[in-house]
């Protein structure tokens, strides 16, 4: 009797130390937060980039955490509208209390958290989001992907080693398309190539085809889009039905999933995209297979470039967290530091004064019948 009474006491007590050692997990935690489309315009991208982050920060939890502590990942859908994801990121801030603060897709959305109250009284750096920006924002905002003029050289790079000297470019009027369009014809001129000529991009499917036909006309070596995905799309559909096997590039925001659905799978053929992780199928570095191994093992997803963009920049924040005296400082330990990083075959240099930790990129042809060729 007095063994039985034993043996339920210690089942007790090992179950309430169980429970008061979660507690303490739960109120000991890292709470990292973001708000990003998830079921927006963007909203695949978002998807697969939470995904990889998701996969990475189970894998610590898995094994311990971070120095006996456990990450808390908060996400917000704010389905790519800046107000939406101004509002998630002040509750992120002031009812969750989070540590860390990453960010979502896009400079409209980016430029609206970094201008919100909530964000601009708070000490938290707006760390990794998704958008193709010259913009500084300082030491509030660091990237963790190459900046949009990184992207654009490795294409002029590619094509020039190709022997193609003839550009054309389909430009969508906006802020930042602006800028990059006027970096693209400066390029040109740089790199001694000739501009064919330049297709406006617009919302009206008969001015599209007018400007994708006198386009066309000119035979460019290759097309470079300065768009978003909708306008890439847009543009596509009706250069396709005249240029059939001309070149066509874009950067590594474009969605493709709804360039497809846009513009139609086969007209995706001969196009091209630049990259800034290796292919996330791949097996050459330790990081490519961390991820395949880990997303294999929490998720029931499918690889893509966005994962694993999400996994290394969850393992960066990682790193810096590693740093963090404080527990909230991490990212300016982090950006302080003077050597190379080394992530597991791809490295990053914190200190870059562009504040874009990351200078990989790489290329790949979407291929017939879906998918990209690394």
């Amino acid at each position: 009797m007095i063994s039985l009474f034993k043996s339920v006491l210690t089942v007790v007590l090992v179950s309430l130390a169980f429970l008061l050692n979660s507690a303490f997990a739960q109120d000991n935690a890292i709470v990292i937060g973001q708000a990003i489309d998830l079921s927006g315009p963007s909203g695949s991208i978002g998807r697969d980039y939470v995904a990889g982050i998701t996969t990475y920060f189970d894998s610590l939890n898995i094994a311990g955490g971070l120095n006996g502590r456990r990450i808390k990942y908060l996400v917000r859908d704010d389905q790519g509208d800046a107000a939406m994801s101004t509002k998630a990121v002040a509750e992120l801030i002031i009812k969750d209390k989070v540590d860390y603060l990453l960010g979502g897709i896009g400079l409209s959305v980016t430029n609206a958290v970094v201008a919100s109250p909530a964000f601009k009284q708070s000490t938290l750096t707006l760390f990794a989001p998704l958008v193709s920006s010259v913009k500084d924002y300082n030491s509030r905002v660091v990237f963790w992907r190459p900046s949009p003029e990184q992207e654009m050289q490795y294409i002029f790079s590619y094509f020039d080693k190709l022997g193609i000297k003839s550009v054309g470019i389909a430009y969508q009027e906006s802020e930042f398309n602006q800028e990059m369009y006027q970096y693209v014809v400066a390029e040109v001129s740089k790199r001694k190539m000739s501009l064919s000529g330049v297709a406006r991009i617009s919302n009206s499917p008969v001015e599209n085809e007018k400007e994708a036909s006198a386009l066309a006309t000119k035979n460019p070596g290759i097309v470079i889009v300065v768009s978003d995905t909708v306008g890439a799309g847009l543009f596509l559909k009706q250069f396709r039905k005249r240029a059939d096997k001309i070149f066509v590039a874009g950067m590594s925001l474009i969605n493709l999933e709804t360039l497809a659905e846009v513009a139609g799978r086969s007209a995706l053929e001969w196009t091209v995209f630049s990259q800034v992780v290796p292919n996330p199928l791949g097996k050459k570095t330790i990081v490519q297979i961390d991820h395949s191994a880990m997303m294999k093992k929490f998720r029931d997803e499918d690889l893509s470039s966005l994962t694993l963009e999400g996994f290394i920049v969850a393992k960066t924040l990682a790193k810096a967290i590693t740093m963090s005296k404080s527990g909230r400082d991490g990212l300016q330990a982090l950006i302080t530091q003077k050597h190379t990083l080394d992530l597991g075959g791809i490295s990053v240099t914190p200190d870059d004064p562009s504040r874009h930790m990351s200078g990989y990129v790489d290329i790949a042809l979407f291929r017939k019948g879906g998918g990209l060729l690394f």
